[in-house]
């Protein structure tokens, strides 16, 4: 029964463990966007299309 009680705890600490883990990475992600939006923000131009639309338009004469 000890050995039981044992593995009990140790899978205990690692889904604490891999939840801690979890936590920082999306910290660590949701940060990275906040920074890239605001140096999007303070760009003096906007970023260019990538063309996706344009068979969408007829060619000019």
């Amino acid at each position: 029964m000890f050995e039981y009680e044992m593995h009990q705890l140790r899978a205990a600490d690692l889904a604490r463990e891999a939840d801690r883990r979890r936590l920082l990475r999306v910290a660590r992600e949701a940060k990275a966007d906040r920074a890239e939006r605001r140096s999007v923000r303070h760009e003096s131009e906007g970023r260019v299309s990538t063309g996706l639309r344009r068979a969408g338009f007829t060619r000019a004469a």
